[in-house]
């Protein structure tokens, strides 16, 4: 059997009742680690954090295990169950749907056991989650590469009044352009995009573009180590927040569409009113 299994947002105990029972009867567990991280991943003992509390040893997938030896992950859980930790839920990433179709074609078992994700912790600034139109990744933009393919689907949601989760870029554990073509890889340095970033890389686009789909004026909601315990949530125009310092990733942003009363209340707790975001807006629920 196959678990794959959601550890949420914030730390270790994040894990289900259910989830922490399918690892302790894993023979292997390998936890996924490029697109997303606990908010203790940064941490030189996150790993081991998590095996004293599941009683595991865990082997760290990067990117390339995954997507070029699944197979090897696949084939342990053939003859033994084998657990697959996911940060957030097991779906929020394409990647992970791709297992799902690789296992099955193996003759391998799968079972899920879900998570909260930041598809649906996002609901805590009060916008109603039923009110978000597609989902856009912003990448880091590089002196050679500005993609702007996004630009389109927040154009459209604004259109129809909704509003947009944009996730922000991780590059965790990329090789660089430079050792790729001299045949050696090395890895650059972790990166992680702030919200402060996305907003700049935004405001470039529309400016190249220029029809209109947002500027510094409009709404948006940035979000700092959702679901852990020093969670940073804070509402403001894209200027405001250009000023803020969200501190440690991970970061996201939503830029607010058309708008509720009722989520106009929820949002104005969020507000940025003239004193320093720092003392008003490191908030936690």
């Amino acid at each position: 059997m196959l678990y794959i299994i959601g550890l949420g947002l914030g730390d270790e105990r994040d894990i289900t009742l259910r989830g922490l029972e399918a690892v302790k009867k894993c023979s292997k567990v390998f936890i996924e680690a490029y697109t997303s991280l606990l908010s203790f991943g940064l941490s030189s003992n996150g790993l081991s954090t998590l095996e004293n509390l599941y009683g595991k040893p865990i082997t760290l997938a990067d990117r390339e295990m995954v997507e070029e030896k699944a197979d090897d992950i696949l084939s342990d859980a053939r003859h033994s169950d084998v657990g697959f930790l996911v940060v957030g839920d097991p779906f929020g990433a394409t990647t992970h749907s791709d297992l799902v179709v690789r296992a099955k074609k193996l003759g391998v078992d799968v079972k899920v056991v879900h998570n909260a994700s930041v598809m649906n912790a996002i609901g805590i600034c009060g916008l109603q989650l039923y009110r978000y139109g597609e989902t856009i990744s912003i990448p880091f933009f590089t002196e050679t590469w500005r993609p702007d393919s996004f630009y389109e689907k927040i154009q459209r949601n604004r259109v129809l009044g909704l509003h947009t989760l944009c996730l922000l870029d991780i590059r965790v554990k990329e090789p660089s352009l430079e050792s790729l073509c001299r045949g050696k890889k090395q890895y650059e340095p972790p990166r992680y995009m702030t919200i402060n970033t996305a907003i700049e890389q935004l405001l470039e686009v529309e400016q190249m573009r220029g029809e209109s789909a947002f500027c510094e004026d409009t709404d948006c909601v940035g979000f700092a180590r959702l679901g852990s315990e020093d969670q940073m949530i804070v509402a403001g125009s894209m200027r405001q927040l250009l000023k803020v310092d969200f501190g440690a990733p991970l970061h996201c942003l939503v830029i607010v569409g058309k708008t509720h009363p009722v989520e106009e209340e929820m949002l104005d707790f969020y507000k940025l009113k003239g004193e320093s975001a720092e003392s008003k807006h490191n908030q936690t629920a």
